[in-house]
């Protein structure tokens, strides 16, 4: 059935040689909890259809009944929800209807992926092709589980801007790979990228830059055109709400105190006045680590108080439960000169500058917390001192989310080594803008989540696994697609399958599955890396990259 991810147990219904057929009368029996997930049938897979795929009166609140001909019917199973989870399914495929039953509206609604895919390529295509075409589903039972709650990308639209449209696009891809979550990295030095009424600077100045570096920041290339944009509060309403629909989780990322450039450069009193003139920053137009961070006043509190409280409002608990406030990647050297910043360390008693770095995510740790939300940041939030009740996305290696796990905090593990998709993916000079080690797709396929050193209890605060999407080198749409695609099939899979242990993992086996899953790229017009490298005008020559040699190191 070339099904990615890989389920977790399929076998062909009786007389296999058969199949159930879709046509004009195929009707969509709903049960309660399920509405949601026949819209998306009659809109998605309707559309590439041209099937109606209407209601069907007749089952309407007995659902969990036995089907009739030539129904869709949609259910919700206790029974399967302590057996598989939540998130778990089952699809039973017979001659006269199609029965899938969830541990959840989720589980229907993964299961509803599933189904697309046995219908074919063309099923991913927004309109029909022709008429005259007949739809079928092979007679099969599946049943099927995620190995991990948190199956995410983040996807960072600070570097460069990334259009409402495209945000949208985005999470109709991930939905099509069953990820649950999307990690929205919305501020950062190159740019602030949401509305925050209260402080609108942050997006009138903020959201935009004078020009930017070409390629890695090494290179001799500028683009002199002005880059920005932002995401209004309505955009975001939209963009959660549209991802609540795919039972998608939005993360939303505000960085402090570090990768605060833009915030500055709108605010200058945000900044270490008392050992830089702030008021001559400007968003930067390059890329690394920048030594303008936050300076640790009261007044910068207030400020990032009012920030949270609208992005709070902006997304809701049930979708957004996680708010990612950075932490990494914060110099110390302003501070370490600041008298200012050296009086805040001593009125409160701490160590040094990596207290002080601690005391500002322990600060919103609380706050959020007080409005029933958890803290979540990169995993330099372990300097200092963890925050009590912080999460911790393990990006430098798996030793950061190791010791968290040790510490009982709960971990999501992406780790640059394996899952940074700004990485190259191949060796050679075709390879546009090469960032980073090489990673292929047989390399993330191979990627393990949970490390082998922690025992059974501490392996169990692995709340799962992300794919990191960095955008210095990707300019556009075509270029993230490049970037991303075919590796992320391999991390859904990785995410959700349960996986044999990285050595034994039948490569070759995914590697034929994804012949027929290019096809499905295809009709979603995805600017995938072709498996024999980039096509002409995928490619970059002349454009420096920064290539790592050899294998990554394994932290």
């Amino acid at each position: 059935m070339d099904l990615i991810p890989d389920p977790l147990r399929s076998w062909p219904a009786p007389r296999a040689a058969e199949a159930f057929p879709l046509d004009e009368e195929t009707a969509v029996a709903a049960g309660p909890g399920t509405e949601g997930v026949a819209h998306w049938l009659r809109t998605t897979v309707g559309a590439a259809t041209g099937l109606p795929l209407l209601p069907d009166a007749g089952v309407g609140q007995d659902a969990g009944a036995g089907p009739g001909d030539n129904l869709i019917v949609l259910g919700i199973s206790e029974d399967l929800a302590r057996e598989r989870g939540p998130e778990g399914y089952r699809i039973t495929v017979g001659t006269e209807a199609v029965r899938i039953d969830g541990g959840s509206a989720a589980g229907v609604f993964w299961a509803a992926q599933t189904l697309r895919q046995l219908l074919g390529p063309d099923a991913f295509r927004a309109a029909p092709l022709g008429t005259g075409r007949h739809w079928s589903v092979p007679l099969t039972v599946i049943e099927d589980a995620p190995r991990f709650a948190w199956r995410g990308m983040m996807l960072d639209v600070s570097r460069h801007f990334t259009p409402k449209d495209d945000i949208l696009r985005w999470l109709d891809l991930l939905a099509a790979h069953k990820l649950n979550v999307f990690h929205f990295h919305l501020t950062d030095d190159q740019g602030w990228r949401v509305e925050i009424k209260s402080r609108p600077r942050l997006t009138e100045v903020g959201a935009w830059r004078a020009r930017t570096k070409w390629g890695h920041r090494a290179s001799d290339l500028w683009d002199e055109r002005p880059h920005g944009g932002y995401y209004t509060q309505d955009d975001i309403r939209e963009i959660v709400a549209y991802a609540a629909a795919l039972h998608i989780s939005v993360v939303p990322e505000i960085e402090i105190p570090g990768h605060s450039q833009a915030a500055i450069a709108a605010y200058p009193e945000l900044g270490n006045t008392d050992v830089i003139d702030t008021t001559s920053l400007t968003v930067w137009d390059t890329w690394g680590v920048n030594d303008n961070v936050l300076a640790p006043t009261d007044n910068t509190l207030r400020f990032y108080e009012d920030v949270f409280t609208e992005i709070l409002d902006l997304f809701p608990p049930d979708t957004s439960p996680f708010i990612h406030v950075g932490g990494d990647e914060c110099p110390k050297d302003q501070w370490k000169r600041s008298p200012a910043a050296q009086a805040r360390i001593r009125e409160l008693g701490l160590a040094g500058e990596d207290e002080l770095q601690s005391w500002f995510i322990r600060h919103f740790d609380r706050w959020l917390a007080a409005r029933g939300r958890r803290l979540i940041g990169w995993d330099e939030i372990l300097e200092g001192g963890l925050a009590p009740g912080a999460a911790v996305s393990s990006w430098r290696g798996y030793a950061g989310g190791i010791a968290a796990a040790r510490a009982g905090h709960d971990v999501v593990m992406c780790p640059e080594q394996h899952v940074y998709l700004d990485h190259r993916q191949a060796p050679g000079d075709d390879e546009p803008m090469p960032i980073g080690y090489v990673r292929t797709l047989e390399d993330v396929y191979r990627f393990e989540p949970v490390p082998p050193r922690l025992t059974e209890e501490e392996a169990a605060h692995v709340l799962g696994t992300q794919a990191n999407v960095w955008t210095e080198v990707m300019q556009d749409r075509s270029r993230v697609d490049y970037q991303v695609f075919p590796r992320l099939a391999a991390f859904a899979e990785v995410a959700w399958s349960a996986l044999p242990a990285p050595g034994e993992r039948d490569f070759a086996d995914f590697e034929q599955r994804m012949t027929e899953h290019y096809r499905r790229l295809d009709a979603l017009g995805v600017a995938y890396r072709p498996p024999g490298g980039p096509l002409p005008w995928q490619r970059r020559p002349g454009v420096a990259g920064r290539p790592l040699k050899g294998a990554p190191p394994q932290i």
